[in-house]
């Protein structure tokens, strides 16, 4: 059975601590010019991990990636007047 896993973002005062958040889950990526960090973990413990990390003094805010709740699967919609260039030749 697969594991659900959900990212959120870690915006932090300091990168001195960055690699202490690699015991909440894994640590994605690391921005060092705007100071965040993007971490994923279980779905089922993404609230308790995010009270966790956002108690410490080193972390502005957290984050929730809306990922796993997006509809990834677009619709293309055709142009009539496109459409009709396409069959005269344009």
């Amino acid at each position: 059975m697969e594991n659900k896993r959900q990212g959120m973002i870690v915006y932090l005062h300091s990168l001195k601590q960055s690699k202490m958040l690699r015991k909440f889950g894994n640590v994605h990526y690391v921005s060092k010019r705007l100071k965040y960090v993007v971490l994923y973990c279980n779905m089922n413990q993404l609230e308790r991990t995010m009270d966790k990390i956002s108690s410490y003094s080193f972390v502005k805010k957290v984050e929730p990636s809306y990922k796993p709740f997006l509809k990834l699967e677009f619709e293309s919609k055709l142009d009539k007047a496109k459409e009709y260039d396409y069959k005269i030749g344009i």
